[in-house]
C-alpha cells in the first residue's frame, strides 16, 4: 500500500481538469472533489482546481492520522488546517471563484469549537477521521497497512477482527456531542445556524498572548459584496453526449465513457484525451487515426481498436499517447502502432496489444496481459506484482521487480491468439509477418513476470545486459 498513491494521469493542472471531466462524463450526478495539503501557496493551487471545475476542495491539515503514510510525512508534512483554509478562502474570494466550489477541511478536527472556527475561515463541510476511529476503539498503533491492527479495524484477519468492539452508537454519540458544542458556540454569538458562520472571519480575533502574527489569517475581502461561499449548483456544465460514428477531432474527449452495453462505434480522425476511458462490457470502439493520452483508462470491459489512416505507409507509426490502459480492470485493446510512456500502468485485468511503447512499460501492473510487438523503453515492469507481459525488445528491465524468461509452452497459445486477434481487428502488417514465421518469431519473445512468480535459477536474470536480450532497441 502506497499512501498517498501516485496519480499517473495527473502531471499538470490541465491533466487534473481532464480527470475531472472524465469523472463527470462517466457519472454526471457525482460531486467531484480534490484534496489539497494545507501548506504555503495552497490558495494558488486551489484557484487552479476551481478553474478545473471541481465541485469541492478539501484542505487537509498536518495533524491528521493516516496510519499507512510514512512516518516522515505524518510528522513533517503540511501545516495546520487554519492556515491553509484561510489562504484558500482569501484567494478564491479575491479571484471571484469562491461561488463555484464548496470548501471542506479536515486534519485534526476534534470538537465543536473547531467546527465553528473552520466555518468562519470559509469551510462549509468538515471531515472526521481520527476522532471517529478512536471512538470505535482505535489505539493509534499505526499498523493500518500491515494487516495487523490490534483492535480489529484495519485488518482482514479473522482473529484480529474478533477483537473489534466498536458500535455505530459510539460514532453517533461522538458526532452528536461535537454538534451540540458547535450549537452552543453559535448561540453565544447570536448566529442561527452554521451556514450563517461561513466566511465570517470578522467574528474571529487573535489571542492576545500569542507571539505569532496571525493578522493574515483574519484579513477580510477587499470587496464585501463578493460571495464568501458556494452559490453555484455545479461548477461548470455537464460534458456533452458522445458524437455518433464518423469523423472526430481532438476536441472530442472521453468518447465511450457514457455508452451503454451493446453499442459499437467507428470513428476516423484524431481523438482527444481519454478515448475509451471507463469503457464498459459490451461496448466496441474503433478508430482509424490516432488518439491522445489515457486511451482505455479505467476500462472494465469492451474492445478498443486503433489503426493507422488508410494509406499511411509509416513503418513505425505512433498512434496513441501516454498512460494507456491506466488502472484498467478488464476489456481488450489493440493498437497497430506505438504508444507512449506508462503503458498499462496499474493494469489489473485488461488484455492489450501494441507495437511498441515508451518508458515504464507495465509499471505497478497487478493483472492482465500486455503484448508489445516492438521495442519498449527504460524501467519496464517497475513495481509489477501480477499479470504477464510479452516483449521482443527492451532498453532495460527493472531487476527489482521482474524477470524475463522464454515463453512457457503452456502460454504459447495465449500469445499467438492475442496476435491473431490483433491482426484480425487492425490488419497489422507486423502481426501478419510474425504469424507467417511463427516458430522463429516465438523464439524472439520473452515473457516478463514478477520476480515472486519464478525461481531465480529457472529464469533469465532481469538485470542482464541488453546484448543478451533477443533483440535490443536502439
Amino acid at each position: 500500500l502506497i499512501s498517498p498513491p501516485p496519480h499517473h494521469d495527473i502531471y499538470s493542472i490541465e491533466d487534473l481538469a481532464q480527470l475531472i471531466y472524465d469523472l463527470k462524463t462517466v457519472n454526471p450526478r457525482a460531486r467531484i472533489g480534490v484534496k489539497l495539503v494545507s501548506e504555503a501557496g495552497v490558495g494558488t493551487i486551489a484557484a487552479g482546481v476551481a478553474k478545473a471545475r471541481a465541485d469541492y476542495i478539501l484542505v487537509s491539515g498536518h495533524d491528521g492520522g493516516t496510519g499507512a503514510s510514512p512516518l516522515s510525512s505524518i510528522k513533517n508534512a503540511g501545516v495546520p488546517w487554519e492556515l491553509g483554509l484561510a489562504e484558500t478562502q482569501q484567494v478564491l474570494v479575491a479571484n471571484r471563484l469562491r461561488e463555484r466550489v464548496s470548501l471542506r477541511t479536515d486534519g485534526g478536527l476534534r470538537n465543536g469549537r473547531d467546527i465553528v472556527v473552520a466555518a468562519m475561515l470559509g469551510a462549509e463541510e468538515f471531515g472526521f477521521g481520527t476522532g471517529v476511529l478512536v471512538a470505535l476503539g482505535c489505539d493509534m498503533a499505526r499498523q493500518c497497512h500491515l494487516n495487523t491492527c490490534p483492535t480489529g479495524i484495519a485488518t482482514q484477519r479473522e482473529d484480529l477482527r474478533g477483537k473489534f468492539e466498536g458500535r455505530p452508537e459510539h460514532v453517533i454519540n461522538h458526532l452528536f456531542h461535537i454538534a451540540a458544542e458547535a450549537r452552543e458556540h453559535l448561540a453565544a454569538m447570536g448566529l442561527a445556524s452554521l451556514d450563517d458562520a461561513v466566511g465570517r472571519v470578522d467574528l474571529l480575533e487573535a489571542a492576545q498572548e500569542s507571539a505569532l502574527d496571525l493578522s493574515f489569517i483574519l484579513s477580510t475581502p477587499t470587496h464585501a459584496e463578493l460571495p464568501r461561499r458556494r452559490t453555484w449548483a455545479r461548477n461548470g456544465d455537464l460534458p456533452a453526449a458522445p458524437p455518433p460514428s464518423g469523423d472526430i477531432d481532438n476536441s472530442k474527449r472521453t468518447i465511450g465513457a457514457a455508452l451503454a452495453a451493446g453499442e459499437s462505434r467507428e470513428y476516423r480522425g484524431s481523438a482527444g484525451q481519454s478515448f475509451g476511458a471507463f469503457l464498459d462490457e459490451g461496448v466496441e470502439l474503433s478508430l482509424e487515426g490516432e488518439a491522445q493520452d489515457y486511451v482505455g483508462k479505467g476500462m472494465g470491459g469492451g474492445v478498443i481498436v486503433i489503426r493507422p489512416f488508410a494509406g499511411d505507409g509509416s513503418p513505425d507509426p505512433v498512434l496513441a499517447g501516454n498512460t494507456i490502459c491506466y488502472g484498467a480492470t478488464g476489456g481488450r485493446l489493440f493498437v497497430a502502432g506505438r504508444v507512449g510512456e506508462r503503458f498499462c500502468v496499474r493494469n489489473s485485468g485488461a488484455m492489450a496489444v501494441v507495437e511498441g511503447a515508451g518508458d515504464h512499460f507495465c509499471e505497478y501492473m497487478t493483472g492482465g496481459v500486455a503484448v508489445a510487438l516492438g521495442a519498449v523503453g527504460w524501467n519496464a515492469g517497475a513495481g509489477m506484482t501480477g499479470g504477464v507481459a510479452y516483449v521482443t525488445e527492451w532498453r532495460q528491465l527493472n531487476s527489482d521487480s521482474v524477470v524475463a524468461r522464454e515463453v512457457p509452452a503452456e502460454d504459447e497459445a495465449e500469445l499467438r491468439s492475442l496476435i491473431q486477434e490483433h491482426l484480425r481487428r487492425t490488419g497489422s502488417d507486423r502481426a501478419a509477418a510474425l504469424l507467417a514465421n511463427w516458430e522463429p518469431a516465438l523464439r524472439g519473445f520473452r515473457q516478463i513476470v514478477p520476480v515472486a512468480r519464478v525461481q531465480p535459477a529457472a529464469s533469465e536474470s532481469a538485470g542482464q545486459s541488453t546484448e543478451s536480450a533477443p533483440k535490443t532497441a536502439a
